[in-house]
């Protein structure tokens, strides 16, 4: 009896501390728009600071890509895919959506990649999906329209939608690039692996499209203002790379080793209430209340996506947030 006390002590240590890594992860990726948006206002175009973002968390992870270096011969779409779509697409439309609305939409429209991932398997795989999940697109899709108030005309730049809606769509590259290896069991690629050569093949990408060598160097040495408030840029670009990327990033997989995948999910859920609310504070971002009620309806819809599987019984969810969704590999595995 007191050997499974014991046990079951330890799973309930094991799995606290799986949700305390997942929540860091949430607040990290959460909170990378309202660090950036700063830094663009400041002067730096939006694909510079991606570069930046990027190719800073590259080289601190340098040292994991020399560990997991067979991955390039045995998986190279895999690691180009991930890097272009997963790294690349994401970060630099979402950036660039930022710098047109506000930080806590952009994000909620980049949530409505559980739904068109539904549809992704639905129409072009053709699996059928449960009424469960169907619900969660609705549910999203409804909640969108209050967020970005359709009944006033679009009040937010177009532009800037449409790019936080392309930053979803590279979500769901990656949601299909996930698939690529998933039942090979041990020969599943390390999670930790995938994500530094992603890093690596994305700053590779975002040098040769944002041409660093233009950028004005000079704004890194000044100040940039959050809400009036005037904070180093220096700073903000090193709580970008370090935490906002490569903490993120490592807590999260280290979240998905000790939770099960649903339950992971549902804390990733808390990266746009998060994005929100910092960008509320930080930034003076204030949203009315309807886009408040639509935000937690998107955020609802979501949920209700991520935690449905496929009709065919697969336990892998549907979909995930691209920057934890690599590291389930590793537990499957």
């Amino acid at each position: 009896m007191p050997v499974r006390t014991s046990g079951s002590g330890e799973v309930g240590r094991g799995r606290g501390v799986g949700l305390g890594l997942a929540l860091v992860s949430a607040v990290a990726f959460g909170g990378s728009g309202v660090v950036a948006k700063p830094l663009i206002e400041a002067g730096l175009d939006p694909l510079h600071v991606v570069w930046l973002r990027v190719t800073g968390a590259a080289l601190v992870m340098l040292p994991l890509a020399v560990r997991h270096r067979a991955l390039v011969r045995r998986r190279p779409a895999l690691l180009a895919g991930f890097g272009l779509l997963a790294v690349a697409g994401v970060q630099a439309c979402y950036f660039a959506a930022i710098s047109r609305i506000p930080v806590g939409v952009a994000l909620l429209v980049e949530y409505l990649a559980p739904a068109l991932v539904l549809g992704w398997v639905r129409f072009v795989q053709r699996r059928p999906v449960t009424r469960a999940a169907a619900l969660g697109v609705v549910l999203a899709v409804g909640g969108l329209a209050c967020v970005v108030e359709v009944w006033s005309g679009l009040s937010f730049d177009a532009v800037g939608l449409l790019l936080a809606l392309a930053a979803a769509c590279c979500q769901v590259g990656y949601f299909v690039l996930s698939d690529q290896g998933s039942d090979a069991g041990d020969e599943a690629p390390d999670p930790l692996g995938v994500i530094a050569y992603g890093l690596l093949v994305g700053a590779l990408v975002l040098t040769g499209v944002a041409r660093p060598w233009r950028m004005d160097w000079s704004v890194l040495a000044g100040s940039a203002h959050m809400d009036g408030t005037p904070v180093a840029a220096g700073l903000l670009l090193g709580w970008l790379v370090l935490v906002a990327t490569v903490v993120a990033y490592v807590t999260g997989v280290l979240a998905v080793r000790r939770l099960s995948p649903q339950v992971a999910g549902v804390v990733a859920c808390l990266e746009a209430v998060i994005a929100t609310g910092l960008a509320w504070v930080l930034l003076g971002e204030h949203l009315s209340a309807p886009q408040i009620v639509g935000g937690a309806v998107v955020l609802l819809g979501a949920f209700i996506a991520q935690s449905s599987a496929p009709a065919k019984g697969s336990a892998e969810p549907v979909a995930r947030g691209p920057e934890k969704d690599v590291a389930e590999r590793r537990t499957a595995a």
